[in-house]
C-alpha cells in the first residue's frame, strides 16, 4: 500500500508420505537441500468452497491455479522475480519462487535468497519496544518529550500513539527535499535525526489520536525510544531480544549496505532519472527502524505467527498477554477493512504487515482463524496500476485460498 510501507515518495521431486504429496515445482525454484519441501497437498478430489475461516484444500488442481494467479501477476506487474510461500496445519502448504533474482545474469528467484523487508522492520521495532514496556523501563502512555528532544508537540504525543500511527507527524519520507538528497546519492548513509529534521520542518498534521495517519517518523522515534530505554544499539536490541529468542537466524538489522548472500538484486524507478536501476547496493539507512532490516522465506513464516498470536514456535512469548492483546487492537483506518494497531495490520482477519523499499517488497501475515500463514518476497517495488505488487499477489493468492478473507489492502489516501 503506497504510503504504509517504507517508500519514499508518493508515500523437489515427487515423493508421498504420511497421505501428503509433494508435486514437482515445473517453472517454480524448490527449496534447497535441509529446506522445508516445495508444494506438499492432499491427493484429493475437486474442493469444497470455503467458509470464512476456512481455508480450502491444497490439491493439484488448486496448486495449478495458484501457480496461474502468481504468474499472471508477475505478467500484468512486469515483476522480474517472486518467491510465495503458504502454510497450513491441514490442508497443505505451497513454497515455490518464480522468474529471476537478477535480470542481468538470469540467476532464477529461490526461497533460500535474502531480500529486503521495508516496513515489516516496524514490526520488530514495536516488539522491542512492548518489551520494554513489560519490563517497565518505558510507558504507552509516556509522551516521546520524555525521550526525545525537539518532537514538535512531544510533550502531547505518547509512544502508543506513534506505535498506531495516529501522532499526526509529518512523514520525511514523503519531503521533497529529502527524496532529491537520497536520489542524488542512494548510497549515503543517514542518521536518524536528520531523517527527523526533514519530518519536523513542516507542520503537524492533526492533534495526537484524531486520526490515522502513515509515517515513517513515528517508527524512528520509536527506534530512538528503545536506543535510550534498552541502553544498545537498536540492532544490538532486536538481535538479542527479539531475533534470538524466536529463532530467526536469517533475520538482520543492517549497519550498512551489506547485503548477505545469496541475495536477489532488486529493481526500483525510485530514481533520480526515473529510470529503472538495480538497487542491491543502496544504502537503507534511510529507514532505518521503519524499515531497514532483511530476512528469507523461512524466517519470515516463523515470524508471521509469531507476532500475530503473541507465541514462539519452541513455547513462551515475547511479550506478555495483555501487551498482545494491545497490540492487536486495530481501529480502523482510511483503508477499507483494514485496521491498525501497535505497529501492525489487520486486513480482513489477515494479521501482519507489508514492506517495500527502493527494489523490493514484502507481505507476511497470519490468518489465526485458520492458522494459515502467507508470505510474499519480490525484487522490485514498482506499482502497476496505482498498486503494489505485494498487494496484488496477497490478493490473487487469498481469493484462491481463502475467499472469506481476502487481502485486498488499498492504497493509502494522501495525507491531509
Amino acid at each position: 500500500m503506497t504510503r504504509a510501507c517504507t517508500r519514499w515518495r508518493r508515500g523437489a521431486v515427487a515423493a508421498v508420505a504420511a497421505g501428503m504429496l509433494v508435486v514437482p515445482v515445473a517453472d517454480g525454484t524448490a527449496f534447497g537441500a535441509g529446506r522445508s519441501p516445495v508444494t506438499a497437498v492432499r491427493a484429493a478430489g475437486p474442493p469444497a468452497p470455503s467458509a470464512p475461516g476456512q481455508v480450502r484444500d491444497l490439491t493439484p488442481a488448486v496448486t495449478r491455479q495458484l501457480d496461474e494467479a502468481v504468474r499472471r501477476v508477475m505478467r500484468e506487474a512486469h515483476v522480474p522475480g517472486v518467491t510465495v510461500g503458504l502454510w497450513t496445519p491441514h490442508q497443505g502448504s505451497y513454497a515455490r519462487s518464480f522468474g529471476v533474482a537478477d535480470k542481468s545474469s538470469g540467476r532464477r528467484m529461490s526461497p533460500d535468497l535474502y531480500l529486503r523487508i521495508g516496513s515489516e522492520t516496524k514490526t520488530f521495532t514495536v516488539t522491542a519496544l512492548l518489551q520494554l514496556v513489560d519490563r517497565g523501563r518505558v510507558g504507552l502512555d509516556d509522551p516521546i518529550g520524555k525521550y526525545v528532544d525537539g518532537v514538535p508537540g512531544g510533550d502531547r504525543i505518547t509512544l502508543r500513539q506513534l506505535a498506531g500511527m495516529r501522532s499526526g507527524l509529518y512523514n520525511y519520507s514523503q519531503d521533497p527535499d529529502f527524496f532529491k538528497a537520497l536520489t542524488s546519492d542512494p548510497r549515503r548513509a543517514f542518521t536518524p535525526r536528520q531523517l527527523l529534521d526533514y519530518a519536523f520542518r513542516h507542520p503537524v498534521l492533526f492533534p495526537p489520536g484524531q486520526k490515522f495517519d502513515y509515517s515513517n517518523t513515528n517508527t524512528v522515534l520509536l527506534g530512538l525510544v528503545v536506543e535510550k530505554a534498552g541502553g544498545q544499539r537498536l540492532a544490538d536490541f532486536i538481535r538479542e531480544n527479539v531475533l534470538e529468542p524466536a529463532g530467526l537466524h536469517h533475520t538482520l538489522f543492517p549497519l550498512d549496505a551489506g547485503f548477505p548472500t545469496p541475495h536477489a538484486q532488486g529493481y526500483t524507478d525510485q530514481t533520480a532519472s526515473g529510470k529503472v536501476e538495480d538497487a542491491a547496493d543502496w544504502n537503507p539507512s534511510w529507514a532505518w527502524a521503519a524499515g531497514a532490516m532483511i530476512s528469507d522465506l523461512r524466517d519470515l513464516r516463523v515470524w508471521a505467527r509469531t507476532v500475530a498470536t503473541g507465541r514462539l514456535p519452541g513455547g513462551g512469548t515475547l511479550i506478555s498477554p495483555t501487551l498482545q492483546r494491545q497490540r492487536l487492537t486495530t481501529p480502523p483506518t482510511p483503508l477499507p477493512g483494514a485496521g491498525y494497531g501497535l505497529g501492525i495490520f489487520d486486513v480482513h482477519g489477515w494479521i501482519g504487515h507489508n514492506g517495500s523499499l527502493p527494489g523490493y517488497e514484502s507481505l507476511t501475515v497470519h490468518l489465526p482463524s485458520a492458522r494459515t500463514t502467507l508470505v510474499v518476497l519480490l525484487n522490485t517495488d514498482i506499482d502497476h496500476a496505482g498498486r503494489e505488487p505485494s498487494t496484488l499477489f496477497g490478493e490473487a493468492i487469498t481469493k484462491l485460498v481463502t475467499p472469506g478473507h481476502v487481502f485486498d489492502l488499498p492504497a493509502q489516501p494522501a495525507a491531509r
